[in-house]
């Protein structure tokens, strides 16, 4: 049983989050340190990083790179050392948007953090990682139920949850899971105006089934749930309120 219990904890874990800074990445860190763990955390945003830190534990540290660069995140693994698990949750601003309106060169720059980036995260980080470890990437129920206009949301999210279970098959042992949230009280819809913003979060709490939007750190607790658990890998968990039911 106490082998079990160690097994299962983060306490003195290091845990890496890329776009740890703001959003469910932030909530992440706090939750990870509250149990114990060393946390680091990465963002393209220097002023994030720096207000993030003041919120987590001393001890914690941050770094500032460009998660659209492969050469930036291969130097920043190259530097990190062996740690335990690694969380993917980096993204810019949602955009929602008609196919006939989408200007394509645009829409592949969503991918390039979202998608890009955690694959090159993956290709750098694997060897790192510690046995008993795990890596936790992001992706969202637009993959399995779309509304109109969340053609390229939709597309970015069905990706990473293939990658992820590809991912957990040619890297085995090591544990690869995604969480797939719902919509989320975060920054990344700060790109609309309050009174869009404000409109959406209501309208998303009347259908839902729970009768409430999502917050940043009950999301958390499924990264927190995916780096404790020792048996499940390859899986997508969802997080979305009933919204895949309604």
């Amino acid at each position: 049983m106490e082998n079990s219990i160690q097994k299962n904890s983060l306490e003195k874990k290091k845990v890496i989050i890329l776009g740890g800074s703001t959003g469910l990445g932030l909530a992440t860190a706090k939750a990870a340190a509250a149990e114990g763990a060393y946390i680091t955390i990465v963002s393209s945003n220097k002023s994030r990083i720096e207000s993030a830190i003041m919120q987590l534990p001393a001890g914690s540290e941050g770094f500032t790179i460009d998660l659209r660069n492969e050469q930036e995140i291969k130097t920043f693994f190259e530097r990190t050392g062996n740690f335990d698990h690694l969380v993917y949750t980096a993204g810019e601003n949602l955009h929602i948007g008609k196919i006939t309106q989408t200007d394509l060169e645009k829409a592949r720059q969503f991918f390039n953090i979202r998608y890009w980036g955690a694959l090159a995260a993956v290709k750098y980080s694997a060897a790192l990682i510690n046995k008993g470890g795990s890596i936790t990437l992001t992706s969202g129920v637009a993959g399995l139920r779309p509304g109109s206009g969340w053609g390229l949301g939709a597309s970015i999210c069905g990706a990473m949850d293939a990658f992820s279970r590809a991912m957990a098959v040619e890297l085995a042992p090591l544990r690869i899971n995604t969480v797939s949230p719902g919509i989320v009280r975060t920054n990344l819809w700060d790109n609309l105006p309050e009174q869009e913003r404000n409109n959406l979060y209501t309208k998303t709490a009347e259908a839902l089934l729970v009768g409430r939007i999502g917050e940043a750190e009950q999301i958390a607790e499924t990264y927190i749930y995916l780096m404790k658990q020792q048996f499940g890998t390859g899986q997508s968990v969802v997080v979305d309120g009933g919204a895949v039911l309604i």
